[in-house]
């Protein structure tokens, strides 16, 4: 019976060992009071809700400039020239010519561009360029009736049509020098603006804008300088008053030096406008370049009817020579702009384009013509000056 009692004692004990007094509990979470918070918190100033940006904070609107941009110069300009080379032996009482007797004329040309700036701010741009000027140059004569021009070179190597070249460049009646050079110049460049578009330039510190603006520019240019030089002597043989041009050119031997630099290569440059009255507008545009120059010269004996001439051994009395070298050029564009319109401006200016390391028709020029081979090689190291004046207009759409 006692061991009966200890068995009842340890199961109620147990019993309370699992279940404690209710005291003991801890006591229930209390309910949540209302709803959640909310994520934002309305405008008090906008019974329809959430009203955006707050009054009096405007946003920075993006340009609505025109992007596309083209235009369209005449050109007038010239260049300088070598020392020059003489073209025949001195005679008493005549001028004694030279290559550049000839001077160097003021003709005209063309220049056009065209571009679009890029991006949400109109900040960058793309630009194609293309100017040129052909025929820059003249001619100079001298006649005696004494038939006393010896010219320089002699060629005892050459014969034209089964002539010496010797009958028309010893004891000539006449002798004429011309000169006809020409420049073109390709560029692709990048712009950068720094600032707001110069043509779109405010010179009223009020209005938002500053009234001057730089771009940096930097890209690819092609820049071809040629000179082409002529002698033409008339045969002492030739009719008294005869003329260059006449009897069909037989009485006429032509010595023909044509010289062309072709430079290629990256440049970089910028350009600085300011506007000093409200439609006008100040702009000087400075490019350097370092370049390839592809060099080419051909020198050739023909006679007025474009007979070819031959040396003794019977090959043509015409040689193609090249060089490869590095050159530069630095150019610089000086105008002023009248902006009509926000789609239209007037320009007039002035352009200085120098370039170094190059060769010209006036060091190509022999002395003493024998073989082909007193007409090969180039000599390089001559430098000039392309300027002139240009004006035109500029539209964007």
């Amino acid at each position: 019976m006692l061991w009966l009692v200890l068995v009842v004692g340890l199961l109620q004990s147990g019993d309370l060992l699992a279940q404690p007094p209710l005291e003991n509990l801890p006591a229930p979470l209390p309910e949540a009071a209302g709803a959640p918070p909310q994520l934002y918190v309305p405008d008090p100033l906008d019974a329809g809700g959430f009203s955006g940006i707050a009054s009096g904070i405007e946003i920075d609107p993006s340009p609505t400039w025109p992007r596309w941009f083209a235009g369209a110069n005449g050109l007038v300009m010239t260049r300088t020239l070598p020392a020059g080379t003489a073209t025949m032996q001195p005679v008493a009482g005549l001028q004694q010519l030279s290559t550049n007797s000839t001077g160097a004329s003021w003709p005209g040309g063309v220049d056009l561009h065209i571009g679009r700036w890029f991006g949400s701010r109109q900040q960058q741009a793309v630009e194609f360029i293309y100017w040129g000027v052909y025929g820059i140059g003249g001619n100079a004569t001298v006649s005696s009736d004494a038939n006393s021009i010896t010219a320089i070179p002699q060629a005892p190597g050459v014969a034209v049509a089964g002539t010496p070249a010797a009958d028309f460049l010893r004891s000539s009646r006449a002798q004429q020098i011309n000169r006809s050079d020409l420049v073109n110049n390709v560029e692709i460049n990048w712009l950068y603006s720094l600032g707001d578009r110069p043509e779109f330039l405010s010179p009223d510190p009020a209005a938002g804008s500053q009234s001057t603006n730089l771009m940096w520019l930097a890209g690819f240019r092609f820049f071809e300088v040629q000179d082409v030089l002529t002698q033409t002597s008339l045969a002492g043989s030739a009719p008294a008053g005869s003329t260059f041009g006449v009897n069909g050119g037989v009485d006429q031997l032509n010595l023909n030096v044509a010289t062309n630099n072709n430079l290629y290569g990256a440049q970089l440059g910028a350009k600085f406008d300011w506007r000093f009255m409200p439609r006008m507008r100040l702009a000087v545009v400075p490019k350097f370049l370092l370049a390839g120059n592809a060099i080419t010269n051909t020198s050739s004996y023909a006679n007025g009817a474009d007979t070819q001439g031959s040396f003794a051994s019977g090959a043509p009395a015409s040689v193609h020579s090249t060089l490869g070298v590095f050159s530069w050029l630095g150019s610089v564009d000086t105008s002023v702009a009248f902006d009509v319109t926000e789609k239209w401006s007037l320009w007039i200016g002035y352009r200085v384009v120098g370039v170094g390391n190059i060769a010209q028709a006036d060091q190509q020029w022999p002395g003493t013509v024998t073989t082909a081979g007193s007409l090969t090689g180039i000599d390089a190291g001559s430098s000039t000056i392309v300027h002139g004046g240009f004006a035109g207009f500029e539209g964007r759409y």
